[in-house]
Protein backbone atom coordinates (compact mmCIF):
# COMPACT_ATOMS: atom_id res chain seq x y z
CA UNK A 1 0.00 0.00 0.00
CA UNK A 2 1.39 3.09 -1.18
CA UNK A 3 2.31 5.16 2.54
CA UNK A 4 0.02 8.56 2.88
CA UNK A 5 3.07 11.10 2.70
CA UNK A 6 4.53 9.47 -0.91
CA UNK A 7 0.77 10.48 -1.86
CA UNK A 8 0.78 13.81 -0.28
CA UNK A 9 3.92 14.99 -1.78
CA UNK A 10 2.36 13.53 -5.54
CA UNK A 11 -1.03 15.34 -4.80
CA UNK A 12 1.59 18.52 -4.20
CA UNK A 13 3.71 18.01 -6.96
CA UNK A 14 0.79 17.67 -9.33
CA UNK A 15 -0.75 21.02 -7.85
CA UNK A 16 2.38 23.14 -8.42
CA UNK A 17 2.44 21.68 -11.97
CA UNK A 18 -0.64 22.59 -12.23
CA UNK A 19 -0.45 26.51 -10.98
CA UNK A 20 2.56 26.67 -13.44
CA UNK A 21 1.17 25.74 -16.37
CA UNK A 22 -1.82 28.58 -15.73
CA UNK A 23 0.61 31.14 -14.87
CA UNK A 24 0.39 33.89 -17.68
CA UNK A 25 3.36 34.57 -19.68
CA UNK A 26 5.22 37.21 -18.78
CA UNK A 27 3.30 37.40 -15.03
CA UNK A 28 5.41 38.96 -12.45
CA UNK A 29 4.52 39.33 -8.93
CA UNK A 30 4.42 43.18 -7.55
CA UNK A 31 7.93 44.06 -6.00
CA UNK A 32 7.12 47.35 -3.87
CA UNK A 33 11.05 48.44 -4.75
CA UNK A 34 10.90 48.35 -8.61
CA UNK A 35 7.40 49.87 -8.70
CA UNK A 36 9.00 52.68 -6.32
CA UNK A 37 12.20 52.84 -8.84
CA UNK A 38 10.51 52.88 -12.01
CA UNK A 39 8.27 56.08 -10.56
CA UNK A 40 11.79 57.71 -9.35
CA UNK A 41 13.23 57.44 -13.25
CA UNK A 42 10.79 59.19 -14.56
CA UNK A 43 10.09 61.85 -11.64
CA UNK A 44 14.14 62.50 -12.01
CA UNK A 45 13.85 63.49 -15.19
CA UNK A 46 10.82 65.81 -14.72
CA UNK A 47 12.01 66.98 -11.82
CA UNK A 48 16.15 67.54 -12.70
CA UNK A 49 17.32 66.04 -10.74
CA UNK A 50 19.70 62.65 -10.93
CA UNK A 51 19.87 59.02 -10.02
CA UNK A 52 22.71 57.76 -7.99
CA UNK A 53 23.18 53.94 -8.57
CA UNK A 54 26.28 52.30 -6.18
CA UNK A 55 27.29 48.59 -7.19
CA UNK A 56 28.89 48.08 -4.31
CA UNK A 57 32.99 46.99 -3.65
CA UNK A 58 32.58 43.37 -4.65
CA UNK A 59 34.87 42.32 -7.79
CA UNK A 60 33.65 40.11 -10.17
CA UNK A 61 35.64 37.04 -10.58
CA UNK A 62 34.53 35.59 -6.70
CA UNK A 63 31.40 34.79 -4.94
CA UNK A 64 30.24 38.59 -5.20
CA UNK A 65 30.38 38.79 -8.85
CA UNK A 66 26.59 38.10 -9.41
CA UNK A 67 25.51 41.19 -7.33
CA UNK A 68 27.77 43.46 -9.10
CA UNK A 69 26.89 41.96 -12.52
CA UNK A 70 22.57 42.38 -11.16
CA UNK A 71 23.90 46.37 -10.65
CA UNK A 72 25.03 46.62 -14.35
CA UNK A 73 22.05 45.08 -15.53
CA UNK A 74 20.03 47.77 -13.56
CA UNK A 75 22.31 50.48 -14.49
CA UNK A 76 22.47 49.86 -18.23
CA UNK A 77 18.47 50.47 -18.26
CA UNK A 78 18.65 53.26 -16.10
CA UNK A 79 20.94 54.89 -18.16
CA UNK A 80 19.56 55.02 -20.93
CA UNK A 81 16.17 55.89 -19.48
CA UNK A 82 17.76 59.14 -18.01
CA UNK A 83 20.35 60.11 -21.05
CA UNK A 84 17.76 62.18 -22.38
CA UNK A 85 17.82 64.44 -18.57
CA UNK A 86 19.78 67.23 -18.33
CA UNK A 87 20.61 65.59 -14.89
CA UNK A 88 21.94 62.29 -15.82
CA UNK A 89 22.56 59.51 -13.46
CA UNK A 90 25.79 58.61 -11.80
CA UNK A 91 27.31 55.40 -10.81
CA UNK A 92 30.04 54.31 -8.25
CA UNK A 93 32.13 51.50 -7.19
CA UNK A 94 34.59 50.60 -5.46
CA UNK A 95 36.38 48.29 -7.29
CA UNK A 96 38.87 49.31 -10.11
CA UNK A 97 37.06 46.16 -12.68
CA UNK A 98 33.40 47.13 -11.59
CA UNK A 99 34.41 50.77 -12.51
CA UNK A 100 35.90 50.22 -15.56
CA UNK A 101 32.57 48.14 -16.73
CA UNK A 102 30.68 50.62 -14.55
CA UNK A 103 31.59 53.74 -17.27
CA UNK A 104 31.59 51.00 -20.34
CA UNK A 105 27.67 50.31 -19.28
CA UNK A 106 26.87 54.19 -18.83
CA UNK A 107 28.29 54.08 -22.46
CA UNK A 108 26.04 51.42 -24.00
CA UNK A 109 22.89 52.87 -22.47
CA UNK A 110 23.97 56.18 -23.90
CA UNK A 111 24.35 54.72 -27.44
CA UNK A 112 21.21 52.96 -27.05
CA UNK A 113 19.53 55.63 -26.78
CA UNK A 114 21.08 57.55 -29.68
CA UNK A 115 22.63 60.45 -27.53
CA UNK A 116 26.35 58.88 -27.12
CA UNK A 117 27.64 62.68 -27.38
CA UNK A 118 26.08 63.31 -24.43
CA UNK A 119 27.90 60.80 -22.36
CA UNK A 120 30.86 62.11 -20.04
CA UNK A 121 33.12 59.58 -18.39
CA UNK A 122 33.18 61.29 -14.90
CA UNK A 123 29.70 59.83 -14.58
CA UNK A 124 30.83 56.61 -13.64
CA UNK A 125 33.33 56.55 -10.90
CA UNK A 126 35.67 54.53 -8.12
CA UNK A 127 35.35 56.26 -5.16
CA UNK A 128 37.14 53.76 -3.33
CA UNK A 129 39.50 50.85 -2.91
CA UNK A 130 38.06 49.52 0.81
CA UNK A 131 34.84 48.93 1.99
CA UNK A 132 35.36 52.09 4.37
CA UNK A 133 36.61 54.15 1.72
CA UNK A 134 34.29 53.19 -0.72
CA UNK A 135 31.51 54.53 1.72
CA UNK A 136 32.95 57.57 2.28
CA UNK A 137 33.34 58.79 -1.19
CA UNK A 138 30.20 57.94 -1.87
CA UNK A 139 28.87 59.54 0.95
CA UNK A 140 28.62 63.19 -0.28
CA UNK A 141 27.05 62.94 -3.47
CA UNK A 142 23.40 62.43 -2.09
CA UNK A 143 24.09 65.81 -0.49
CA UNK A 144 26.06 67.48 -3.28
CA UNK A 145 24.86 66.07 -6.37
CA UNK A 146 20.92 66.95 -6.18
CA UNK A 147 20.68 63.40 -6.12
CA UNK A 148 16.45 62.15 -5.81
CA UNK A 149 16.83 58.35 -5.59
CA UNK A 150 19.80 56.49 -3.89
CA UNK A 151 20.29 52.58 -5.43
CA UNK A 152 22.35 50.56 -3.72
CA UNK A 153 22.70 47.40 -5.64
CA UNK A 154 25.62 44.91 -5.18
CA UNK A 155 27.72 43.91 -2.39
CA UNK A 156 27.73 45.89 0.50
CA UNK A 157 28.90 44.62 3.97
CA UNK A 158 27.86 46.61 7.52
CA UNK A 159 29.71 50.26 5.71
CA UNK A 160 25.94 50.46 4.15
CA UNK A 161 24.83 52.03 6.97
CA UNK A 162 27.00 54.88 6.19
CA UNK A 163 25.52 55.41 3.34
CA UNK A 164 21.49 54.49 3.82
CA UNK A 165 22.56 57.42 6.88
CA UNK A 166 23.90 59.53 3.99
CA UNK A 167 20.74 59.34 2.30
CA UNK A 168 18.56 60.31 4.79
CA UNK A 169 20.46 63.52 6.10
CA UNK A 170 20.15 63.87 2.16
CA UNK A 171 16.18 63.47 2.63
CA UNK A 172 16.46 61.07 -0.87
CA UNK A 173 15.05 57.82 -1.79
CA UNK A 174 17.01 54.58 -0.92
CA UNK A 175 16.45 51.57 -2.63
CA UNK A 176 18.69 48.85 -1.44
CA UNK A 177 19.29 45.48 -2.15
CA UNK A 178 22.46 43.18 -1.63
CA UNK A 179 23.63 39.09 -1.35
CA UNK A 180 25.56 39.49 2.51
CA UNK A 181 23.97 38.87 4.76
CA UNK A 182 25.14 42.24 7.38
CA UNK A 183 24.60 44.25 4.34
CA UNK A 184 21.01 42.97 4.23
CA UNK A 185 20.46 43.62 7.54
CA UNK A 186 21.30 47.39 7.68
CA UNK A 187 19.60 47.95 4.16
CA UNK A 188 16.36 46.71 5.19
CA UNK A 189 16.34 48.79 8.58
CA UNK A 190 17.62 51.70 7.10
CA UNK A 191 16.07 51.63 3.22
CA UNK A 192 12.05 53.02 2.54
CA UNK A 193 12.46 49.75 -0.36
CA UNK A 194 14.69 47.03 0.55
CA UNK A 195 15.05 44.15 -1.69
CA UNK A 196 15.37 40.43 -0.01
CA UNK A 197 17.07 37.58 -1.05
CA UNK A 198 17.40 36.93 -4.54
CA UNK A 199 15.56 39.62 -5.25
CA UNK A 200 18.38 41.61 -6.12
CA UNK A 201 18.63 39.18 -9.15
CA UNK A 202 15.41 40.33 -10.33
CA UNK A 203 16.05 44.16 -11.86
CA UNK A 204 16.49 43.17 -14.91
CA UNK A 205 13.04 41.78 -15.25
CA UNK A 206 11.28 43.92 -14.10
CA UNK A 207 12.81 46.86 -15.29
CA UNK A 208 13.68 45.66 -18.97
CA UNK A 209 10.99 44.28 -20.93
CA UNK A 210 13.76 41.67 -22.61
CA UNK A 211 12.48 37.83 -22.53
CA UNK A 212 15.81 36.58 -21.77
CA UNK A 213 15.25 38.44 -18.36
CA UNK A 214 11.83 36.69 -17.96
CA UNK A 215 12.95 33.70 -18.83
CA UNK A 216 15.86 33.82 -16.17
CA UNK A 217 13.75 34.34 -13.62
CA UNK A 218 10.34 32.04 -14.61
CA UNK A 219 14.03 29.38 -14.37
CA UNK A 220 15.18 30.60 -10.88
CA UNK A 221 11.46 30.04 -9.68
CA UNK A 222 10.92 26.40 -11.41
CA UNK A 223 14.82 25.43 -9.98
CA UNK A 224 13.51 27.07 -6.36
CA UNK A 225 10.60 24.45 -6.58
CA UNK A 226 12.37 21.32 -7.23
CA UNK A 227 14.48 22.06 -4.27
CA UNK A 228 11.59 22.61 -2.21
CA UNK A 229 10.30 19.76 -3.85
CA UNK A 230 13.41 17.60 -3.29
CA UNK A 231 13.85 18.61 0.28
CA UNK A 232 10.37 17.76 1.44
CA UNK A 233 10.91 14.69 -0.43
CA UNK A 234 14.25 13.55 1.15
CA UNK A 235 12.61 14.20 5.03
CA UNK A 236 9.83 12.02 3.75
CA UNK A 237 12.05 9.31 2.96
CA UNK A 238 14.36 10.03 6.18
CA UNK A 239 10.72 9.47 7.97
CA UNK A 240 9.72 6.83 6.72
CA UNK A 241 13.30 4.85 6.88
CA UNK A 242 14.53 4.81 3.34
CA UNK A 243 17.62 6.29 4.10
Amino acid sequence: MIPLTVLLLAAFLLGVITLWKRRSPGSLRQIPAFTTLARAVGLSIEDGKRLHISLGHGGLFDGRGGSALAGLALLRNVAERTSVSDMPSVATAGDPTLGLLTQDTLQAGYQAAGVEDAYVHTMGRVTGLTPFSYAAGTMPIPQNENISTNILLGHFGPEAGLLAEASERAATTLIGATEDIAGQSVLFAGAQEPLIGEELFAAGAYLNSDPAHEASLSAQDLFRWLIILGLLAGSAAKFMGVF
